[in-house]
């Protein structure tokens, strides 16, 4: 059993790390379906579940500390690297497609937790993973904590969010053959608007991670410390939306070309995943049927209202695809819907998940209070 706090962090850095390092240098197959960042938190929840760690004083300090100081830091730092100018040269067809997914999503919960009866907790939880299904899994983390979401729902909320994406990922994909016979049904105009791909073919050195790293500090500190003079709804949520506004103030300026910053907010997002699976001690899985039977209940309602409204404004089927999966998916996986259309368009996709990161932490935190507050 780890008792010693160091040790017990230690621990769940080496599961982080070397399982990215698997599945980013060995490239197994395996990590197309289940997700290095996945695989993480099945780990560290199974150590957890075994009994592996003893959450005494220390060990919960550390946990406390480290989670409360990391996720402003990753916040600002995923939000400091977004683009409005690009985002706002999409085009009318992908706005309204990306605006649609969004009020779409938000819809479908509402609907299912009152369908569903929810339970506080669970309302919780899913707003939580509305925050991931709106933006990705640093929102869903940063608006779990703002609910105050226990472990065990957030870990419900998690599978849900793995295995509903998957398969609503495989959908897509298949349907992709299919978009001429969609674009006649929606009377579309397929003529796209074309947007540069992004990239970044740079060299990062220690200095620039450095950098990097100390410009998140110092955000997350601001971020806490503005949350203990002034309050919305609770200091956790002060902190989430604090952070967010500091992210998205830092992309108005020459920081958000400091390259790199995906790639440190990345490593700080699978310390926290790791943090939290440690804590998702599983009794057993009787309620998951009903998580997994919610979150498809909501993809069918967000699926109904994109069909109605790509007929209602003549969208094609590329629009709606990309636009739902860089809610649902983000930054992994709606570049790759896009090239299976057209490789000139992944930065479509790219953009639109990017966007995500603000939209999802606002848009979580929104659903989530308005979940509690119809089903308490």
């Amino acid at each position: 059993m780890i008792s010693n706090p160091y040790i017990y962090l230690l621990t769940l850095a080496f599961i982080a790390t070397a399982l990215y390092s698997i599945e980013t240098k060995l490239k197994f197959r395996v990590f197309k379906l289940v997700p290095a960042i996945v695989m993480i938190y099945a780990s560290s929840m199974i150590l957890a579940t075994s009994g592996v760690f003893e959450f005494n004083e220390e060990v919960n300090s550390i946990y406390k500390l480290t989670k409360s100081n990391l996720l402003p830091a990753m916040l600002f730092l995923m939000l400091m690297r977004i683009d409005f100018k690009h985002f706002f040269k999409l085009g009318k067809s992908l706005l309204i497609a990306y605006v649609l997914a969004v009020l779409s999503l938000g819809i479908g919960f509402i609907v299912v937790a009152i369908i569903f009866n929810f339970s506080p907790e669970m309302s919780a939880a899913f707003g939580a993973l509305a925050g991931s299904w709106m933006g990705g899994t640093a929102n869903m983390i940063a608006v779990g904590s703002a609910l105050g979401v226990s472990e065990e729902a957030f870990a419900y909320a998690f599978v849900v969010d793995s295995v509903n994406y998957t398969l609503w990922v495989m959908l897509l994909l298949f349907l992709v053959p299919f978009a001429k016979y969609f674009n006649k049904f929606t009377s579309s105009d397929t003529n796209l608007a074309y947007v540069s791909d992004i990239a970044c073919a740079c060299n990062m050195g220690a200095k620039r991670y450095w950098l990097l790293i100390l410009l998140s500090l110092v955000a997350s500190f601001l971020a806490q410390y503005i949350s203990t003079i002034i309050s919305i709804l609770n200091t956790p949520t002060t902190t989430v939306i604090m952070a967010t506004l500091l992210g998205i103030g830092a992309s108005f300026t020459k920081l958000k070309d400091l390259n790199g910053s995906s790639e440190v907010a990345t490593s700080m997002l699978y310390i926290i995943i790791a943090l939290i699976g440690s804590k998702a001690v599983i009794q057993s899985f009787s309620g998951l049927g009903v998580y997994v039977g919610a979150g498809f209940s909501i993809l069918a309602i967000h699926a109904a209202i994109m069909i109605v409204g790509a007929k209602v404004f003549k969208l094609d089927l590329f629009s709606i695809a990309v636009a739902s999966l860089s809610n649902i998916g983000g930054v992994a996986s709606a570049p790759i819907l896009a090239a299976t259309y057209n490789k000139n368009l992944v930065s479509v996709g790219v953009l639109m998940a990017i966007m995500g990161y603000i939209i999802g932490t606002f848009g979580g935190l929104l659903v989530g209070n308005i979940l509690i507050g119809i089903t308490s």
